[in-house]
């Protein structure tokens, strides 16, 4: 059995004699590889010490963790290498435009803060807030306010990317929350970066933006798609007073919003009609929708049934034609309005997750290499539930 471990918080003068110190003084030692870019040391043995054997042996201010296991080693005679990766993939958009101006390249892998977890990124998705920002696609009464905030004349924040799952492969010395081989879930939401990347740095906590370790039922590519259609559909079900027993009604019911709205509605125990195209019906009643109505064949505002909630999952209907089959104390909830999820709105989603009650739908999934190509579908307004990019290969 290989054990490697990771020392973190040595200095450029201290890397040579913190290696010399592991090799003289923990007697399994077989190689010690140095990277004075990050001025950090990963070292490898034969045999399992306990970390505070370690960490008494070589010093206790550094900070020390157990990164890897492996049933095989390929011993090697070399015990000091300044080679280690320090680049990674990342998708990126210097200018607004067409699925064409985004671009597969190299940059520098971050390095996590005391405070943050260093995660790798399975898996991502691209989402209709993700192909907006590319395009700079907004109403002309927002377009710009919303050039302002992201970038008048090019893109400030140069990685799109609003949702993602990954394995924690590194933490710094203050986080307690999760440990390295963590798998979670998550949102870049305030980071410089978003999730077109294979590796990020997150803080262990932030005021927005979320983290949560993932759920045990759900594959790395259907947990990437969890947080951003699952936590706005709660949030607003929720300000609608979900409840049982209820009629919903869902208007654009086979998006990754809709698709979580029918199954958060039916494990809430309330009957739900779908709205969408009828070459959809069979993916929604696989969700659970009770009923189904084609928009392009029937005005949902007609007919005779009442409703308790009526949810706009595309921001494509009104209040005003929803008011037409809402009962008396009826609600009306859209995508269009603001919304504010927070961290105990993806627990509940890991929650229900885990129970068996939502599965995040799985339209199509691309390489990151695809990613102009998964754009390009978005583009087309006929995905359903979610797309993913595969970072790492299920």
């Amino acid at each position: 059995m290989v054990h490697k471990y990771q020392i973190t918080g040595m200095t450029c003068t201290s890397c040579e004699a913190i290696v010399k110190s592991a090799l003289l003084m923990v007697n399994n030692v077989t190689a010690v590889d140095v990277s004075k870019a990050d001025n950090s040391a990963t070292i490898t043995m034969e045999k399992h010490i306990a970390l505070s054997a370690l960490q008494k042996a070589l010093n206790s201010k550094y900070q020390i963790s157990a990164i890897y296991h492996s049933e095989t080693f390929e011993q090697t005679k070399s015990w000091f290498t300044t080679e280690k990766t320090t680049k990674m993939k990342a998708v990126t958009y210097t200018q607004y435009g067409p699925p064409g101006v985004l671009n597969v390249v190299d940059i520098e892998k971050p390095t996590p803060k005391s405070n943050e977890v260093l995660v790798k990124i399975h898996a991502t998705t691209v989402t209709s807030g993700d192909t907006r920002l590319r395009s700079s696609d907004f109403p002309p009464v927002a377009w710009l306010f919303v050039r302002l905030m992201y970038g008048l004349f090019k893109p400030k924040k140069e990685i799109l990317g609003h949702e993602f799952s990954g394995i924690v492969e590194a933490v710094g010395k203050d986080v307690t929350s999760y440990k390295v081989g963590d798998e979670v879930v998550g949102t870049p939401t305030t980071l410089t970066s978003g999730s077109y990347t294979e590796y990020l740095c997150i803080p262990e906590n932030r005021k927005k933006g979320v983290l949560a370790l993932k759920p045990k039922t759900l594959s790395m590519n259907e947990a990437a798609a969890l947080p951003v259609g699952g936590m706005t559909a709660l949030f607003l079900l929720q300000k609608a007073k979900l409840n049982t027993g209820q009629n919903v009604l869902i208007y654009g019911a086979s998006g990754s919003v809709g698709s979580s709205a029918i199954q958060l509605a039916k494990a809430k125990g309330a009957s739900v009609t779908a709205v969408c195209s009828s070459s959809n019906f069979d993916m929604v009643k696989s969700l659970g929708a009770d009923a189904t109505i084609d928009y392009k064949r029937q005005d949902y505002s007609l007919l005779d049934q009442k409703f308790d909630i009526v949810f706009d999952a595309v921001g494509k209907t009104s209040k005003s034609k929803a008011k037409k089959i809402l009962k008396k104390e009826g609600r009306f909830a859209s995508v269009a309005a603001l919304t504010s999820p927070g961290q105990e709105h993806l627990e509940e989603l890991c929650k229900l997750a885990d129970e068996g009650k939502l599965k995040p739908f799985i339209n199509k999934t691309f390489p990151l290499s695809g990613i102009v190509e998964a754009h390009e579908y978005v583009d087309k307004g006929r995905k359903r539930g979610n797309v993913v990019i595969e970072i790492v290969k299920q």
